[in-house]
């Protein structure tokens, strides 16, 4: 799944037909008998052509939100049958879905289904709903093909770096990374697919689905979009970002992709995407720096220290 963007978004009626020539009037008889009143003949209402409907022309509507700790953007043209009202209902329903998916999936709340399995770990599996249960799947599978590093258990270091609304500037102790480093890892997730039940065999290892959730959820937004009879949209979620269809002209969306030291709305490079998902991590959204050195969320799993190896990468 997919991994900050900022999107940039970007019929003349028929002619009425000439009216016909009215049918010439009857003519008079020849004659009249003497003394009898003229008579006389009553025009024919002439036929009007009927009015040409006018042409639709699409609209751009957008909306906004927040939820997953991230901001989210929508846009959408509207087409005949879904209009301005109805796409921005649309997007509240496809809000509503993120907030669902949040509300199982967060560590941030203590009722969440992941809460629940770091809350039993070492203990007794939880039994998790199909969507989250999917979703770890999924991710213990991205795991093995990425030999480690993607690996939710990550969140074992939770505490030692802090770079959410908790932000500390203090980083932790080669000693104290050390010491949770030997809970970390993927192979400690225990899946069972008949029970649906989700355990952790150390009580020291816990997860989270910070780097699966948000595409997961997007993934649910693009279907109740979809569903509200919308052809021509996009989401984001932060940095995961999809667009569907194209615009009203046939170009297709373009996303740009921002400039790691740059400003915040400065870009180096942009992409047209179409029917795509566009995702993009980078070192500069939940950072600080000490020392001369950037301390960033996003950690190697095999070291337990922010990776180094690229200050963006984009999918």
């Amino acid at each position: 799944m997919r991994i900050a963007l900022l999107a940039l978004l970007m019929m003349a009626g028929c002619p009425e037909q000439p009216t016909s020539s009215p049918p010439p009037l009857p003519a008079p008889p020849a004659s009249a008998p003497a003394g009898s009143a003229k008579a006389e003949v009553a025009p024919v209402a002439e036929a009007s052509a009927p009015a040409a409907s006018p042409a639709f022309t699409p609209e751009r509507v957008h909306g906004e939100g927040k939820a997953m700790g991230t901001h989210l953007a929508f846009a959408a043209y509207t087409t005949p049958a879904v209009d301005a009202g109805k796409t921005r209902a649309a997007f509240d329903a496809a809000i509503a879905e993120i907030k669902r998916i949040e509300a199982l999936m967060t560590t941030w709340r203590p009722e969440s289904e992941v809460s629940k399995i770091n809350a039993a770990a070492g203990k007794s599996p939880v039994t998790v709903g199909d969507e989250t249960y999917a979703v770890i799947k999924e991710s213990v599978h991205t795991s093995e093909i990425s030999e480690g590093t993607f690996d939710i258990t990550f969140h074992t270091l939770h505490g030692l770096w802090k770079f959410d609304e908790d932000i500390d500037p203090h980083p932790p102790t080669e000693k104290e990374i050390k010491k949770r480093l030997q809970f970390l890892g993927w192979k400690n997730i225990k899946l069972d697919d008949a029970k649906k039940t989700v355990m952790l065999a150390k009580p020291e290892t816990q997860i989270s689905l910070g780097g699966i959730a948000k595409g997961y959820a997007v993934d649910k937004a693009i279907a109740v979009l979809e569903k509200a009879g919308l052809t021509s949209f996009f989401v984001q979620a932060g940095g995961d970002l999809f667009a569907r269809g194209k615009k009203p002209d046939g170009s297709e969306w373009s996303a740009g992709i921002r400039d790691p030291r740059g400003k915040e709305n400065q870009y180096f490079a942009k992409l047209s995407i179409s029917d795509h998902a566009f995702s993009t991590a980078g070192d500069y959204e939940r950072s600080y720096i000490v020392d001369g050195k950037r301390y960033h969320h996003i950690i190697d799993p095999r070291t337990g220290q922010p990776a180094t190896a690229s200050r963006s990468v984009t999918i």
